[in-house]
């Protein structure tokens, strides 16, 4: 059975995802991918795979994919954040990030820990 993973990227941090999305791209299709709205379209439109979308983080894509986890639909979360950048929605932010925390989901917050997380589970799945 697939593996779930949850993908998210804020703004500015969309280029970089696309990148790391297209280099990934093989191993990033044998997953069954879930994102919030944007970052939904960007795997479908511009990396070419299917993947389930949900809301826009803003509008509570965040908390969607925080109420999966806690219902122990998500395997990982590839969150790629801007640090840098005050977001209104900071609390659904937080959110997904403690439920990770507190239900023991893999988390990777940048392209170097997405790319060992991807591979790190890649691997489970082929032994």
């Amino acid at each position: 059975m697939a593996r779930r993973l949850a993908l998210i990227a804020h703004d500015n941090k969309k280029v970089d995802f696309v990148a790391w999305a297209t280099f990934n791209r093989e191993t990033l299709s044998q997953f069954e991918l879930i994102g919030t709205r944007h970052t939904a379209r960007l795997v479908r439109d511009k990396v070419g795979l299917e993947i389930e979308e949900l809301l826009s983080g803003p509008e509570g894509g965040d908390l969607e994919i925080g109420a999966m986890i806690v219902q122990g639909e998500i395997d990982a979360v590839v969150f790629l954040r801007d640090p840098l950048t005050s977001h209104p929605h900071e609390p659904d932010i937080q959110a997904v990030l403690k439920v990770c925390d507190v239900h023991d989901v893999p988390l990777a917050t940048n392209r170097a820990s997405a790319l060992l997380l991807i591979r790190s589970l890649h691997h489970e799945l082929t032994q």
